[in-house]
């Protein structure tokens, strides 16, 4: 058998034993860079148009991102036209900085510059690759010559910014490729740069070390960031930005463990648009903070809009497992699942301090999604699930020796069709098999009065339809329910046992009505619910009772 693995080599580890991000917590947010107008963006089949581009700054914007990237303005008419757009219609607001990048190359740094006339905040970040392939494949270079690069980029940024003194200008610069460059040279290179641009606490550069390839596990890179962020000079007056992309599906991971190491700022885009496997997904970063109880620093309450708008305005489709956001990431269809959750909810309301939900990381409405698709029924569904669904649906509260009864015709259903069942599908079920029972006895009329020489004895009279044929059925007990069931045994009717009743009201005002809940047993020990509705609370228990007759008898 052929070994293809063999190809591959080890990527290799740090020896960075005296490690501290390990046993580090989150505790506050980075600083937040959107990347999605230009990494997203230049990752689109179809790019997004200057239309588009601006709806998708103003959602950005609206979610309380201040940096950022909008595209490559040397690049194209389109980039160069979007970027002039947003400063010469009043889109940019004064807390906000718009980034743009730029190889380091003269031309292409001028035409940046000249975008950005007149735009108050800018970050202007030029990068050029220092990885070993693309020293010795793309490019025929040297180490020397590479950073000779970096540094003549990091001197043009100073001479053209010299140009436009209006703008308040911060530099970044990355050294693309990082994670597939020696770290000493990196440091050497980035080193280089600081020198050029003398950075100070109050005028801090941005040092971006980009995992362009996700080469290695998410320690790794925390062990570099971590190691970088001792050795390189300057370091206070230096933020130390992350750029992960997600080839081995470890963005998440990478960059969160590259912030206990040490990071400042995170570059990424939302749902992780971007190259090849993608960027980093700040929204999930984000929400991943909320909950652990710590600020976000940007809105994540109306996820439903966010995903709407990037969905229009990219083309792309957000998975429907995708984390948080995803149309089933709230939805639980096996049945245990479904029994924790609801459980979970009800012990919430009691107390509601924390939040403390089985499955659920999250409550739904902090995002703005609701409870009614948390739980939803197909073939693999238990119980607790449907009872949920009607209660959360229709308030209709199921006593719990009820939802095995109920769950029978409904797996039943789902196993014909193969199908999940909406809210209304399982209400028919109900009404079809608790409710709407036709068989043994059909009811007329019914009335109850009290004795009048002792008002603790009702008196019962119901019509009732059997075989065609009408029967009156009068009885007394101390209630309507112990009548009923005296009149029919009186009657000479089956012997049926009460074993248990519930009621509460559904809706509220003029249009309540009640729902009664009756489990009774025959004289051969099989029991069955049977369910009422009527704005007559008496008359909902009769019906009820009648309900469960005709089961008995089906």
């Amino acid at each position: 058998m052929k070994k293809s693995y063999m190809k591959y080599k080890k990527y290799p580890t740090m020896d960075l034993h005296d490690r501290t991000w390990p046993s580090k917590t989150m505790e506050q947010a980075p600083v937040w860079c959107s990347v999605d107008l230009r990494d997203g963006n230049q990752a689109l089949p179809i790019p997004m148009g200057i239309e588009a581009k601006l709806e998708f700054f103003n959602l950005i914007k609206a979610m309380g991102y201040k940096e950022i990237e909008i595209g490559f303005p040397s690049a194209s008419d389109t980039e160069y036209n979007f970027l002039r757009t947003l400063i010469e219609e009043g889109y940019i607001t004064d807390d906000i900085k718009v980034q743009v990048l730029v190889q380091a190359r003269e031309h292409l740094i001028a035409k940046t510059f000249e975008a950005l006339k007149g735009a108050k905040k800018a970050i202007v970040h030029v990068y050029n690759s220092t990885s070993t392939q693309q020293r010795d494949v793309v490019f025929g270079k040297s180490k020397d010559e590479i950073k000779a690069m970096a540094i003549q980029g990091a001197k043009w940024l100073q001479i053209y910014a010299a140009k436009y003194p209006e703008t308040e200008f911060t530099f970044e610069y990355s050294p693309e490729s990082f994670t597939g460059t020696e770290m000493e040279y990196a440091l050497e290179v980035s080193n280089a740069v600081i020198d050029v641009w003398q950075p100070t606490p109050e005028n801090k550069m941005i040092l971006n070390l980009p995992a362009t390839v996700e080469m290695s596990t998410p320690n790794v890179y925390a062990d570099q960031v971590e190691w970088f962020s001792r050795q390189i000079n300057r370091r206070d007056s230096v933020l130390i930005s992350l750029h992960t992309h997600n080839d081995r599906g470890t963005g998440i991971a990478a960059t969160e463990l590259g912030l206990l190491a040490g990071a400042d700022r995170v570059e990424g885009t939302l749902f992780g648009n971007g190259e090849r496997t993608g960027n980093v997904d700040i929204l999930t970063l984000a929400l991943n903070l909320f909950t652990q109880g710590v600020d976000p620093g940007v809105k994540i309450d109306e996820v439903n809009k966010v995903v709407e708008v990037y969905e229009r305005c990219t083309g792309m489709r957000v998975h429907q497992r995708h984390p948080y956001a995803g149309e089933l990431v709230y939805t639980a269809f096996s049945g245990s699942h479904q029994d924790a959750i609801r459980k979970g909810l009800k012990a919430n309301e009691k107390d509601s301090r924390f939040w403390n939900v089985p499955y659920l990381p999250i409550d739904p409405a902090d995002i703005g999604r609701q409870y009614e698709p948390i739980i939803r029924i197909n073939s693999q569904s238990g119980k607790g699930g449907v009872a949920y669904i009607l209660e959360e649906a229709f308030g209709y509260k199921l006593p719990k020796g009820m939802h095995p009864e109920i769950s029978l015709p409904v797996q039943k259903m789902t196993d014909q069709t193969g199908k999940e069942l909406t809210a209304l599908e399982i209400k028919e079920i109900l009404f079809d098999e608790f409710i709407n029972v036709e068989g043994h006895f059909q009811l007329e009329s019914f009335k109850s009065t009290y004795q009048e020489e002792n008002d603790q004895v009702v008196i019962i009279e119901a019509k009732l339809i059997q075989k065609g044929e009408e029967k009156t059925i009068k009885g007394q007990g101390n209630g309507p329910i112990s009548a009923f069931i005296h009149g029919l045994q009186k009657e000479g009717h089956m012997n049926y046992e009460l074993i248990s009743y519930d009621e509460h009201a559904i809706g509220i005002g003029e249009n309540a009505e009640a729902i009664a809940y009756i489990q009774l047993k025959n004289h051969k020990g099989v029991s069955a619910f049977g369910l009422g509705i009527d704005r007559n609370t008496s008359k909902a228990s009769i019906k009820a009772i009648i309900s469960s007759i005709n089961r008995l008898n089906r």
